[in-house]
C-alpha cells in the first residue's frame, strides 16, 4: 500500500498537479494513506478557440431543443358530423425547417388506432409569409415589449381569435394582418391562404391589436401611445383617444391612453391597457389612462450607439412617484352616419372614489358586459379590491362645467361601483390571474372563482357569493368617500385546500364547465415539483382528481367542451413532447373521467450526445423548511476525486429553479459545464415560489439577507451526499437577482466562495423600481436598514482583496437593471480599492438576445472558470 507524506494544504486541496511527482514530500510529519487523500480533478483547460468550438457545439442543440414546440392552443370543434374529424387544433409553433413562429393547425381524428402512435401532422395557415422583420429590426416599443415578455423566438408571437367568424389577428413584419379560417359556419380551409395586411395611415407602430368580440370587423389597436379604432373591411380608422402629442421630448409628453406601464408589464404581468366589452350594438372600450408627469425620466444608451444618443424612459425608483392613473369608457354607436364615438370618464376622479389605489393590476369586463371589473391594489400591495364598474358609471368628457354637472345630474342616484372582494395581507399580495365572474342569475348577487392566497398562506381556488347591496350617491353634489362600496360576503366556498399551490400567476388559466359544475385548473398538489391538470367540483367541492400522469410537469390546454385537452409535459431527462387526450367515462360521473391518449403532435427531439439529466434532492433546511435542489454530476466522474463546482443561482421571488421539467437552452450550459468536470448544484431556497407565502416571504424586508444561508446550506448537504463536491472551489454564478445574490455570496461568505460571476446585478435598491422593490422591501424611509444591509454596493469592503475572484457583466442598454448599478459598484470598488473584471455587451439590454453576445458570454465564464476556479 502506497503512502504519502502530505501538506496541510495538500489535505486542504491547494497542491497543483504541476507540483513535483515524489512518492515523499516532506513538508509534514503527518502520514496518511493515499486512498484517505481525496485527490483534486482539475478541468482541462481549452484555448480561446477551444472554448468556442465546445460553445458551438452545446448551442446546436439548445436550438434543436428551445422553441421548436407549439404553444398557444385554441381547439375548435368541427361542425361537419360526417366528417372523419372531430376538432381542429390551431397554435403558433415551428414547423421544420423554419427559424420562426408562424400559425399552424392539426386535425384530431374522431377515430384512431389504438394499437399505432398517431402524430398529428402540423399544417401551414398561412402561405410563404414571412412574420419577423427584414433582418429583426423591430421597432422600439416591439422590442422592449419582446424584453418585458421575456421573448426570445421570432416570428407570430401571440394572435387574437374570434371563434365566432374563425377571424385571426396578428402583429407580424412590422405590420397587423388577418386571415379568416372557418367559424360557425362550418367552412374550414383546407389550404395555406395569404394573410391580408391591414392598411393604415399611421406613423410608428402598431401595437396590441384586438378584434371587437360583438363586432369583429372592428379591431382597436395602440399607436404612439394613443387607442385607435379600424374597419378591417372598409380600411377606415379613427383615432379614439388624444392623450399623446408625439412630441420627441419625453418631457413634455407624459400621457398615454391604453397602454401599460414599464412598472404593470415588468413587475404585474399586464401587457395591456385597454379591454373590448364582450358584446352589445354598442361597443365598449375600457382603457386605462396614464399621466407620468411625476415620474423621473431615466437616460439609457441608444442601441444606435454610432449615433452617440441616450433613449429617454420614465422609471420610478422606489420611493419615488408612480405614474397617476384612471380608468375611462370609449363608447363606440352605430347612427346614419356610420360609427360615432365619445370617450367617457369617471363620475369622479379616480383618487376620490378609490383612495389609497395605486395600481390598475388587472381589469376586464364580465362575461355578459354588464360590468367592467378591475383589480386594485395599494401602493404597499398588501391590500387588493375587486371592484365592478357599471358603463353607466361614466360620463362624457366635458371641458364645459355646466355639460359635466348636467351628466353628472342624469347619472341615476343607485349607480355606483361595487367592492365585491376585499384581501389583505401583512406579507404581500402576489397579483394573479385567475377571475372567473358567473353570469348573473340574480340582480342582487353576483358570484366568481378567485384565487387567494393569504387566508391560508397557499393558493386556492374559492367560489365567492357577493350580495350587490345598492346605496344612494347624489354624484352632483360633494361627495365624500365611505365605506359603501364593499358588499357583504353571502358565502366563500373553499374548491381546494392544503399545503400546496393552484397555479395562478404568469398567465395561468382555469377552465370552469358551467353544465357539469367543474372546474379545470394546474396545481402542484403531487409535489411542489411537479404541474398537473386537476379537476375540482364548484357545486360540492371535495375530491381533486389529477388528469395528467405522475413523473412529468405539465402544461395544459383545454376544448371548449371538455372532452379533450394538450399537454406540453416533460421531466428532467426527458424533452419536451405535446400529446392530445381525450376524456372518457360516464357522463353521469364527469368528475371521474378518465384521460385516455388520443394523438401525438411532438414526441421528443433527441438529447445532446453528452447530455446527463440532473439528479433532484431535497433536505431539511435550519430554516424549518424543506429545500429542493439539483446537482449536474460531472461526466467524467471518478472515485475520490473531487471536482470544482458551479452554484447556479436565482434566489429570488417569484421563480422555481428546481423542479422535474426537462432544463432547455440556458440549462443547457449547465450540462455543458458538467462535460468539462465541472460539478453543478442548484437550490431553491427560501424566496423562490411554489412553496407559499410564508417560504417566499422569508425575503420580506431583508431581500439579500437570508438567501446565502440556504445556498450554504445545501453545497453542505450535497458535499456530504456526494463526495465529488470540492468545498474549496466553487463558484457562485447567476444574472438579474441571480447576480445580486452571487455578489452577495462573495461578500458574505468569501470564505465559501472562491469566485463570484455576476450577471445583471441590482448593486442599490434605492435604484430599482417602486413595483418590485417595495412590494419586498416596502419603501426606503419605512426600511432603511433593509435598504442597506441589501445593497451590494454598500458592502463593498468586505469582498475580497485577492484578485480574479470577481467577475461582473452587464448589458449596456439594459432598461430594467439600468447600467448605473454596475456603475456604482464599479466605482465603489474602485475606492475601495478591490479587484474586479468587468465584461460589458455594448448592445445588450437585460436579456442577451444577439446569439454572438450569447455565445461570447458563455466563453466567458467557461474561460473564467477554468482559469480561476
Amino acid at each position: 500500500m502506497s503512502f504519502v507524506i502530505a501538506s496541510t494544504s495538500f489535505l486542504k486541496g491547494r497542491v497543483h498537479p504541476d507540483s513535483p511527482p515524489a512518492q515523499f514530500i516532506k513538508v509534514s510529519l503527518e502520514v496518511v494513506e493515499m486512498e484517505d487523500v481525496p485527490s483534486q480533478f482539475y478541468v482541462e483547460k481549452h484555448s480561446w478557440d477551444g472554448l468556442r468550438d465546445i460553445i458551438h457545439s452545446s448551442r446546436k442543440y439548445s436550438g434543436m431543443i428551445a422553441n421548436k414546440a407549439p404553444h398557444d392552443f385554441q381547439f375548435v370543434q368541427k361542425n361537419d358530423e360526417s366528417g372523419p374529424h372531430s376538432h381542429r387544433l390551431y397554435y403558433l409553433g415551428m414547423s421544420y425547417g423554419s427559424r420562426e413562429n408562424s400559425l399552424l393547425y392539426s386535425e384530431i381524428p374522431k377515430k384512431i388506432r389504438k394499437e399505432a402512435l398517431l402524430v398529428l401532422s402540423w399544417k401551414q395557415m398561412l402561405d410563404h409569409f414571412q412574420a419577423t422583420p427584414h433582418q429583426g429590426a423591430y421597432s422600439r416599443e416591439e422590442e422592449l415589449l419582446r424584453e418585458r415578455k421575456r421573448l426570445g423566438a421570432f416570428g407570430i408571437t401571440s394572435y387574437d381569435y374570434h371563434a365566432q367568424t374563425g377571424l385571426f389577428l396578428f402583429q407580424a413584419s412590422n405590420s397587423l394582418f388577418y386571415c379568416q379560417d372557418g367559424g360557425n359556419n362550418g367552412f374550414i380551409q383546407s389550404a395555406p391562404m395569404k394573410p391580408v395586411e391591414i392598411k393604415t395611415q399611421c406613423s410608428g407602430t402598431r401595437m396590441d391589436p384586438k378584434i371587437a368580440p360583438g363586432e369583429p370587423n372592428f379591431i382597436a389597436f395602440i399607436n404612439n401611445n394613443d387607442l385607435w379604432l379600424a374597419n378591417i373591411q372598409s380600411g377606415e380608422e379613427r383615432r379614439l383617444t388624444f392623450c399623446h402629442k408625439g412630441l420627441d421630448n419625453v418631457k413634455e409628453d407624459p400621457k398615454s391612453a391604453g397602454v401599460a406601464t414599464f412598472v404593470i408589464q415588468e413587475e404585474f404581468d399586464r401587457f395591456t391597457g385597454y379591454w373590448w366589452s364582450p358584446s352589445g350594438k354598442t361597443l365598449h372600450l375600457l382603457y386605462e389612462e396614464v399621466d407620468e408627469t411625476e415620474v423621473e425620466i431615466i437616460h439609457v444608451p441608444s442601441p444606435a450607439l454610432e449615433e452617440r444618443k441616450a433613449d429617454a424612459y420614465r422609471y420610478p425608483r422606489t420611493g419615488s412617484k408612480n405614474p397617476r392613473t384612471t380608468l375611462k369608457l370609449a363608447e363606440i354607436k352605430t347612427d346614419n352616419q356610420g360609427k360615432v364615438s365619445c370617450n367617457k370618464e369617471l363620475v369622479l376622479p379616480f383618487t376620490s372614489l378609490f383612495p389609497g389605489t395605486e395600481y390598475i393590476a388587472r381589469a376586464g369586463w364580465t362575461s355578459d358586459g354588464k360590468y367592467g371589473w378591475a383589480v386594485l391594489l395599494d401602493r404597499s400591495q398588501r391590500r387588493l379590491q375587486l371592484v365592478l364598474l357599471p358603463p353607466a358609471l361614466f360620463i362624457a368628457v366635458t371641458e364645459d362645467p355646466a355639460q359635466r354637472q348636467e351628466s353628472l345630474e342624469a347619472v341615476a342616484h343607485d349607480v355606483h361601483p361595487y367592492i365585491v372582494y376585499e384581501e389583505t395581507t401583512n406579507v404581500w399580495i402576489n397579483v394573479h390571474d385567475i377571475f372567473y365572474p358567473f353570469v348573473q342569475t340574480s340582480e342582487d348577487e353576483f358570484t366568481f372563482i378567485w384565487v387567494n392566497e393569504s387566508k391560508t398562506g397557499f393558493s386556492h381556488l374559492y367560489k365567492i357569493t357577493s350580495a350587490l347591496q345598492r346605496g344612494s350617491y347624489h354624484w352632483s353634489g360633494d361627495y365624500k368617500h365611505s365605506e359603501d362600496f364593499k358588499c357583504v360576503i353571502k358565502e366563500e366556498l373553499p374548491l381546494t385546500s392544503g399545503e400546496w399551490e393552484v397555479l395562478a400567476r404568469h398567465g395561468s388559466k382555469i377552465w370552469v364547465n358551467e353544465a357539469s359544475k367543474l372546474v379545470y385548473f394546474q396545481g402542484t398538489r403531487d409535489t411542489p415539483l411537479e404541474h398537473h391538470l386537476y379537476v375540482v367540483s364548484h357545486e360540492c367541492p371535495g375530491d381533486v382528481v389529477r388528469l395528467t400522469k405522475p413523473g412529468f410537469s405539465h402544461s395544459c390546454s383545454i376544448s371548449k367542451n371538455f372532452d379533450m385537452f394538450v399537454s406540453h409535459y416533460s421531466n428532467v431527462s426527458t424533452p419536451p413532447c405535446v400529446h392530445v387526450y381525450k376524456l372518457a367515462g360516464s357522463e353521469g360521473d364527469p368528475l371521474h373521467m378518465v384521460p385516455e391518449f388520443w394523438a401525438s403532435m411532438m414526441e421528443a427531439p433527441g438529447c445532446p450526445g453528452d447530455y446527463k439529466s440532473p439528479e433532484i434532492f431535497d433536505f431539511p433546511g435550519k430554516s424549518g423548511f424543506q429545500l429542493y435542489g439539483m446537482v449536474y454530476k460531472p461526466h467524467n466522474l471518478q472515485p475520490g476525486r473531487k471536482h470544482p463546482t458551479v452554484l447556479f443561482v436565482y434566489g429570488g421571488p417569484q421563480v422555481q429553479l428546481v423542479n422535474n421539467s426537462f432544463k432547455g437552452m440556458k440549462y443547457l450550459r449547465l450540462n455543458t459545464l458538467a462535460s468539462l468536470g465541472y460539478a453543478v448544484v442548484v437550490i431553491d431556497g427560501r424566496g423562490s415560489c411554489q412553496r407559499g407565502l410564508e417560504f417566499e416571504g422569508a425575503l420580506k424586508n431583508k431581500m439579500g439577507q437570508v438567501e446565502i444561508e440556504d445556498q450554504v446550506e445545501g453545497l453542505q448537504y450535497v458535499s456530504e451526499r456526494f463526495n465529488f463536491v470540492d468545498l474549496s472551489r466553487v463558484a457562485i454564478h447567476g444574472w438579474s437577482y441571480g447576480g445580486f445574490l452571487s455578489l452577495m455570496g462573495l461578500i458574505q461568505r468569501p470564505n465559501v466562495f472562491k469566485v463570484a460571476i455576476a450577471g445583471a446585478p441590482v448593486t442599490v435598491w434605492m435604484a430599482y423600481d417602486t413595483g418590485y422593490t417595495e412590494r419586498y422591501m416596502d419603501t426606503p424611509e419605512n426600511n432603511q436598514q433593509g435598504y442597506e444591509e441589501g445593497s451590494v454596493a454598500l458592502h463593498v469592503d468586505k469582498l475580497p482583496s485577492e484578485p480574479n475572484r470577481l467577475l461582473i457583466l452587464h448589458g449596456f442598454l439594459d432598461e430594467n437593471v439600468h447600467f448605473f448599478h454596475t456603475n456604482f459598484l464599479v466605482s465603489q470598488i474602485i475606492r475601495a480599492g478591490k479587484p474586479y473584471q468587468l465584461q460589458v455587451y455594448p448592445n445588450e439590454r437585460h436579456s442577451i438576445r444577439c446569439p454572438e453576445s450569447g455565445e461570447h458570454y458563455e466563453i466567458m465564464l467557461l474561460h473564467f472558470l477554468q482559469q480561476y476556479l
